[in-house]
């Protein structure tokens, strides 16, 4: 295992070592390995929780949000279900090998084109230690080394986790730096890791905002940002509004400290005075607080319990991470797609309507990775996207968008078999 107290470079070309072997290994055997982190995560939970615990006292000491807290939080039930996460993935074909294309060509050339292992992946993180286990385990699985560089709030936390990854991958026979820890925290030691062009073939941050932007500063090797999430729901003037109200307050309450959890309302003028007044008391009642446009601040008052106060143009622009939504009124469908494609995140969008050309106009019109039809946008997530889980959801378009696989962590070659075969 590359252990914390190893320099970022050796602990990179560990990596690099790592992966050329770890391209060749069978299904069989990275397999094993992983059902053997599920095990290890199981019998180590005491351990686990004891350096979680201490993480959790310092992030409320130094004042960390709810929202981080939340994310940082592991209890036996989010363990298991890590564990469990592992294991789905064991369960998922091998995309090292899949053959995607190819044939006999007009010169006469057999031509296969296969997934192949990226090789080495670097993954920067904030206070999400399962982040730690998701990523890794997608990592060897697709025949990938990882580099795991999380935030000091989760330091112990993920110590542990990283250990239990590292030696159970390797007792089980994968090469020894498969797995590769730094230390986290320090801002010199993310800029050297995001410049190791002859040893890390892909970063890719888990943060907000200002973790992107230090890596748009920072990286020149190749970069897949999983940031933020604007997310809308647009209540259509044709929805369902028992089903809508269901659907933005889970979309909003469930989890809103998430990337996929909604941050803007959007109701079609002719639905809102029927719509906004019970949603609003809803979202009250769930201890949303409310920043709302005038016109849905003219219909506020009939929400008895709501809590609303005045938005500004800043606040529909804004991952709150938070119980706070904004809410606006549109006049039409179309002036809807504007506003989501002007303020939204690239993340997640859903439209509730039962007006077939409505939701297929939404489909095409919003520029965003997932595009949500009468369902929340809570499920933009590997797990539930049949993933088993995902390193993070990629608001980019190249190479991988949306939820970060198996699939998402390979590249591909052309395998190209003749018979003596020269070019005339």
């Amino acid at each position: 295992m590359a252990v914390a107290s190893a320099s970022v470079r050796d602990v990179c070309l560990a990596a690099k070592r790592a992966a050329r072997a770890l391209a060749q290994c069978h299904s069989a055997l990275k397999d094993a390995a992983l059902l053997a982190c599920a095990r290890g995560l199981r019998e180590r939970t005491p351990e686990i929780l004891e350096a979680n615990e201490r993480d959790m006292q310092a992030g409320v000491e130094t004042g960390l949000s709810d929202a981080l807290l939340d994310r940082l939080s592991l209890d036996e039930r989010r363990i298991a279900a890590i564990a469990e996460g592992v294991e789905k993935i064991v369960e998922l074909p091998d995309p090292v090998g899949e053959v995607i294309g190819g044939g006999r060509l007009p010169n006469g050339l057999d031509m296969r084109k296969v997934r192949v292992p990226l090789g080495v992946i670097a993954v920067v993180y904030e206070a999400r230690p399962n982040v730690t286990i998701d990523a890794s385990a997608l990592c060897l699985k697709s025949g990938n080394a990882i580099v795991l560089r999380g935030s000091s709030a989760a330091a112990h936390s993920n110590a542990v986790l990283a250990q239990i990854a590292a030696e159970t991958a390797v007792a089980a026979g994968l090469p020894e730096g498969c797995v590769g820890v730094l230390r986290g925290g320090e801002r010199e030691e993310l800029a050297e890791l995001a410049r190791q062009g002859d040893a890390v073939d892909l970063l890719i941050p888990r943060g907000g905002e200002g973790l992107k932007q230090a890596l748009e500063e920072l990286a020149t090797i190749p970069v897949i940002y999983a940031a933020s999430g604007n997310c809308h729901v647009y209540v259509d003037a044709s929805a369902d509004l028992e089903q809508a109200l269901a659907i933005v307050v889970n979309a909003k309450t469930q989890r809103p400290g998430v990337c996929n959890a909604a941050e803007t309302l959007l109701v079609h003028r002719e639905a809102a005075a029927r719509f906004l007044p019970g949603v609003l008391e809803s979202l009250g009642a769930a201890d949303v607080l409310v920043r709302a446009d005038q016109r849905a601040l003219a219909l506020a008052g009939a929400g008895a319990g709501a809590r609303v106060e005045p938005a500004s143009e800043e606040d529909f622009a804004r991952e709150f991470l938070a119980p706070i939504i904004a809410v606006g009124i549109v006049d039409s469908l179309e002036e809807a797609i504007e506003h989501v494609n002007r303020y939204g995140s690239g993340h997640s969008e859903a439209i509730v309507t039962r007006d077939t050309a409505a939701a297929r106009a939404f489909q095409l019109g919003v520029d965003a990775a997932c595009v949500y039809v009468n369902a929340s946008t809570r499920f933009t997530d590997g797990g539930e996207f049949g993933m088993g889980a995902e390193i993070g959801n990629s608001t980019q378009k190249l190479h991988a968008r949306g939820p970060i696989g198996l699939r998402e962590l390979c590249t591909y070659k052309y395998l190209v078999e003749g018979d003596g075969h020269v070019r005339a």
